[in-house]
This record gives structure tokens, C-alpha cells and sequence, in this order.
């Protein structure tokens, strides 16, 4: 193919004005110092001016043309029609010029704007949290986050999601009431792409939080994005601090191998789980976590004490009048909750507390007495056979009921109740593996009020009524949830019974709706898992401490009878009552005080870490909040 000089030409000027706005500005500006120069050269060569004035030299020339290309009003003036002519090309030429410099001004700021609204510019931050991918947990996490983080200076969280980022910043502003001094930024792109996640300055970020998106398979995206991460060949030679919210246990060893020690994986449907089947087996525990879970409030912290070294757990438990021991980190990095009373406390250990805040943590200076004689010498009763309720079903039904098998005697009954297709058979498969339970599975529309009317809902310990997650979307789930809960609380009102019931709501804005039903819990699914997801990103040991209340076979949260540490009618101090727990091997952190159950300005009568100096007598149907293995 004969290559001529204008295909030469086309070629290279296609590639030119490829290269964007600022090619084409530089492009404009040379065309119009050629059109200049070319006039002020004529003008000194020929010696063209205006009549009865001075020969130009080509400086004049030269500005004389400049202004005529700038400004066409300035040819009106011009004398003597060699000039004019010369003039009026110049002018001629500088109007398409300008004109088609304005245009493509004006395309170059529109596709600037365009770029600023995607949000697709690299952050400049350095110490902030990033928060990679979108779901309704986002909101909850930037509440608590703002919390945490309002008493730093400029704090600021970045979100990297696959969502337009005026659209991102819009949910934010209309879901998170107050963000306090914390600045949000947004960035459109996906978190699997190495180059997306160059925008939100990973090098620099304390934490990364990553989200599981809300579509099926959602594992699959989070251990892409770790791997985006962590296998970058840019990445930075310190290790990241990564937290990821998994719902699939068998992906959790995958994502742990690919993010190795410098990710913490949240198994977020064991979590829930695992809560579901703790609360509705104690009323109340649910907002024992919830307490400690969120930032406003009392919440886990990390210390290290060398006034206390030498010294046994149990003598540390009364070391502080505002703060309530719960275990200690060892210099080895292992963490031991509610360790044995004769446990020693040595160099490079840190003492885990619940407190107001990190500075609040202080050594006791008061003088504390226990009272002998209120300490009660009941024993605790042993293991009964318990019956328990399941209302609904979903993918977390198998892990709920595994976990129940694990705390009650040997002889008790599930009853499982469920409007899904070969519901016999799905639950016979997955839970073939109940040692303590019996299995009794009933398919029938957990909404009916005949059929909730004739179970004898009275003979049942527990009851869960599980969401139908997974077949139904979240609102249509939580709405069959609530008229079972209004029937259940209709019945247990109008046959004057007390029924204990655990609802696992999965939207957050739902719970409101909830609550004025008085049902004793609530498991909001979502939040619950935000709150801790915002946890461990804050502090990264915090997930060997929820690992192992979570699991039946360490040390646990309880709500046990006041009456198994102290006489009811008797004040006491909060010392005595320490006294009695830690001669049960147990830690004792908290109390709920059932006149007010109710009440949800007093927290349903929850109170976690109260001042061990202060006074208060309990009634016998008052609970003490414990650490135990049983």
C-alpha cells in the first residue's frame, strides 16, 4: 500500500487529537501563533500600514495581530485596505480559533465533571479506614466508626463500591444521622479490580473493611478482592490489617489462606447463629452484646498494667471501681476470657476490660469490704431437658440447631415448624447430626393463627421464629416474621402465658416495628454483624475475644439467677457480688434488673460494667451477666 503524505498526515493527527482536551488546547494554540506570526511577518516584510502611520517592525506587527485574533471589535478601527485586508483574515482565523477553543473548553470541563461525579480520582489520605464493597451494613458501620473515631483528629473513611458515587454519598447523608467530625469519601469501581483499588490508597489505610455484596455467591467477590489486595505486586511491604465478612464456613479457610495473618474473617451466618441460639436459651443476651458491641457506651479494651504483674486474675478483678475485668491478652499473643482465678498476670501481658474508654481504665484507689453474709450458698441446678420452638427456616436453621444440641440435657425436643417444599426431608438431612435433641418437623404456614393456636405454645422453653432468607427478599422475609411475632404476643397476652421468644429480623429499620410487640429479643441480623465487622477493624485481637465467647466450648456470656451468687433483699455492693462469681471460677461483668424489662430507656434493665462501689439490692427475679464455661 503506496503510503502518501496526506494519509501520513490524517494518521498522525487522528493520534493527536486522541490524546484528549489537552492535546487539543496545545493544538489550538500553535494554530494560532502561525496565523500570527505569519501576519506580523507580512506586515514587517511588506511594510503594510495603516494610512498617515509609522511603518510597523514585526514586534507591533506581531501585537497588532495578537489583538485582532483576541478580540474581532478591535478591526473596526483599522485604516488603509492593504492593512485591513491582512487584519481581516487575522481576525477571520482568530474567531474559529477562539470558537473552537471554547468548545472544546467547554467538552474538556463537562468530561472533568463527569470523571469528579464517578468518582474515580485517587484518594490522598493516610490513617483512615477504608471500606470496600456496598450493602445496607455500610450505615451502620459509618455510625459506629464516627463514634469511635470522634475524638481523633480529621478522621475519614473511604468506600469503594460499585455503585454510582453521587448515588453512594446520597444514601449515606439520608441513613447516618450524625457522622460527627468524620469525613466520608466515595469512589466508584469494582474492589475485585487491582486498578479500582489504587483510588482509595490501601498503603496508607489503618483498616480495610470488606464487605460481602448482597447477591448470591457473595464469597466469591470477597476472597477475589483479598486476593486483589494482598497479591498486588505493588503492594506495600508491611502487613494490611483486613477484616472480611464471609457467610459460607467452608470459604472461610480459603479467604483465611489467601489473606494469611493479615486478615480477620467474620462468619457472619455463624455469628448470628451462634447468638440466636445463646439469647433464646437467656432472655436478655442479646442486648448484653449489643451494649458491648457498639461504641456508645461500654466496650472492649486492651491494656497493659505493670502495677498488676505478679498478681492472679482473681485478685485483678477488684482492681478497678469503673472498669470490669474480662481477661488478659498474654505476651504471646494468646487471649485467655475468664481464665482461672490463680492465673498470673506477667510481664507483657495485657489486661482485657470493659470501660467507658481507653483513659477511663484506672487502677482502684478505694477501700472495698465484702459482705460475707450475703453471699448466697445455693449450688446451681442441674441440666433440664428443654423443649425449643423453630418458626421459619433458612441456611443458618442448621447451625442454630447444632448449637442448642451443645447446651441442653440429653433428652430434649426441637420442633421446627416451616411453609417450604419437602421441609421433612431438608431437615432431616441437615440436622441428622443432634445428639441431646429430638426432631420433630411439621410443614405448615408459620403465619397461621390455627395452627399457632393448637402447637400448645406453652409447653415450649424457647422459641425462634427464623426469617426466610434466601426465599424471599429481606422486607417480605421480616414481614412474615412480624405477624407470626404480633400472633404469638396476641396469644401469650389473651391466655395470660409468658412466652420466650428470639426474632431474627434482617432489616434494621423493622426493629422499632419489633420492639413494640415486647417479645424479650431481638437478632437484627445486619447490624449485629456490622457492629463487629466495625469492631475487630478498630482492633484486630478483639476477634479471638468474640471467637471465643461464641463457641460452646470455652467461656461464655450468661444471665444466671441472682440468688446463685447473692441473697435477693440484701444490699450489697458490686464487690460482693465479684466475690461470688470468681468463687464459682467465673467473671462477673454486669445485671439485669427485670422491674425494668420493658422499659427500653433503661435498656431493658441491662446493666454491663456498673460501679463496683455503688449499692443496689437485688430482687429474686434478677439476673447477674457472667462469664462461664457453663
Amino acid at each position: 500500500m503506496k503510503v502518501t503524505f496526506r494519509k501520513r498526515f490524517n494518521y498522525w493527527f487522528d493520534n493527536f487529537m486522541s490524546k484528549g482536551t489537552g492535546a487539543l488546547i496545545l493544538g489550538l494554540f500553535v494554530v494560532s501563533l502561525v496565523v500570527v506570526l505569519v501576519a506580523a511577518v507580512v506586515i514587517s516584510v511588506f511594510n503594510i500600514s495603516a494610512p498617515e502611520a509609522e511603518s510597523m517592525g514585526f514586534v507591533e506587527a506581531l501585537w497588532q495581530s495578537l489583538m485582532r485574533t483576541l478580540d474581532a471589535g478591535t478591526l473596526g478601527g483599522d485604516e488603509g485596505w492593504s492593512f485591513r485586508m491582512v487584519m481581516f483574515f487575522v481576525t477571520l482565523g482568530g474567531v474559529f480559533i477562539l470558537s473552537a477553543l471554547i468548545g472544546v473548553l467547554n467538552s474538556g470541563l463537562e468530561s472533568k465533571l463527569e470523571s469528579l461525579r464517578k468518582g474515580r480520582s485517587v484518594v490522598i489520605e493516610s490513617g483512615h479506614t477504608v471500606i470496600l464493597g456496598w450493602s445496607n451494613k455500610v450505615f451502620t458501620i459509618l455510625s459506629e466508626l464516627a463514634e469511635a473515631n470522634s475524638n481523633q483528629k480529621n478522621p475519614c473513611v473511604v468506600i469503594l463500591g460499585d455503585k454510582d458515587k453521587v448515588e453512594m454519598e446520597e444514601a449515606v447523608r439520608e441513613n447516618v444521622a450524625d457522622l460527627k467530625n468524620t469525613r466520608v469519601v466515595c469512589r466508584s469501581g469494582k474492589p475485585v479490580y487491582m486498578n479500582d483499588l489504587k483510588m482509595v490508597n490501601l498503603e496508607q489505610a489503618k483498616s480495610i473493611i470488606v464487605l460481602a455484596p448482597e447477591r448470591e455467591d457473595p464469597d466469591a467477590d470477597v476472597i477475589k478482592t483479598v486476593l486483589a489486595i494482598t497479591n498486588n505486586a505493588k503492594r506495600k511491604k508491611d502487613r494490611y490489617h483486613i477484616v472480611a465478612e464471609i457467610n459460607d464456613q467452608k470459604n472461610a479457610g480459603v479467604c483465611k489462606m489467601v489473606g494469611k495473618d493479615e486478615i480477620e474473617v467474620v462468619l457472619s451466618s455463624e455469628i448470628i447463629s451462634k447468638i440466636t441460639a445463646q439469647t433464646c436459651r437467656q432472655s436478655g443476651l442479646s442486648l448484653v452484646y449489643l451494649d458491648m458491641l457498639v461504641y456508645e457506651g461500654d466496650e472492649l479494651y486492651f491494656q497493659p498494667q505493670p502495677e498488676l504483674i505478679g498478681k492472679t486474675y482473681g485478685e485483678a478483678l477488684f482492681a478497678y471501681d469503673d472498669s470490669s475485668l474480662f481477661g488478659i491478652q498474654k505476651a504471646d499473643g494468646a487471649t485467655l476470657i475468664n481464665p482461672a482465678p490463680d492465673t498470673l498476670i506477667e510481664k507483657g501481658d495485657e489486661v482485657i476490660c470493659i470501660s467507658e474508654d481507653d483513659d477511663t481504665i484506672k487502677l482502684n484507689g478505694k477501700k472495698y469490704v465484702i459482705n460475707e453474709s450475703a453471699i448466697s450458698s445455693e449450688s446451681e441446678t442441674e441440666k433440664q431437658t428443654e423443649k425449643t420452638l423453630i418458626l421459619g427456616w433458612n441456611k443458618r436453621g442448621p447451625i442454630i440447631a447444632g448449637e442448642l444440641d451443645a447446651y441442653v440435657a440429653q433428652g430434649s425436643e426441637i420442633t421446627l415448624i416451616a411453609s417450604i417444599d419437602h421441609i421433612e426431608e431438608i431437615a432431616v438431612n441437615e440436622l441428622k447430626g443432634l445428639k441431646n435433641n429430638r426432631l420433630k418437623v411439621i410443614c405448615d404456614d408459620t403465619t397461621s393463627r390455627d395452627l399457632l393456636e393448637t402447637i400448645g405454645l406453652e409447653t415450649f422453653n424457647h422459641i425462634i421464629i427464623l426469617s426466610y432468607s434466601g426465599r424471599m427478599n429481606p422486607e417480605e422475609a421480616d414481614s412474615v416474621t412480624l405477624i407470626t411475632l404480633l400472633h404469638l404476643r396476641d396469644i401469650s397476652e389473651k391466655r395470660n402465658i409468658h412466652l420466650s421468644v428470639v426474632s431474627e429480623i434482617l432489616v434494621d429499620e423493622n426493629r422499632a416495628l419489633a420492639e413494640v410487640t415486647n417479645a424479650d429479643d431481638f437478632i437484627v441480623s445486619e447490624k449485629l454483624v456490622s457492629l463487629l465487622l466495625t469492631q475487630i477493624s478498630e482492633k484486630k485481637e478483639l476477634s479471638n475475644v468474640y471467637n471465643d465467647i461464641f463457641n460452646p466450648d470455652g467461656s461464655e456470656i450468661y444471665l444466671k439467677p441472682v440468688t446463685n451468687y447473692v441473697k435477693p433483699g440484701v444490699e450489697v455492693d458490686f464487690y460482693t457480688v465479684v466475690e461470688a462469681a470468681r468463687r464459682r471460677n467465673e467473671t462477673a461483668f454486669g445485671y439485669r434488673l427485670m422491674k425494668h424489662k420493658r422499659d427500653a430507656l433503661l435498656k431493658y434493665g441491662v446493666k454491663i460494667n456498673p460501679k463496683k462501689s455503688d449499692r443496689i439490692t437485688f430482687s429474686s427475679d434478677d439476673l447477674i451477666i457472667v462469664l462461664a464455661e457453663d
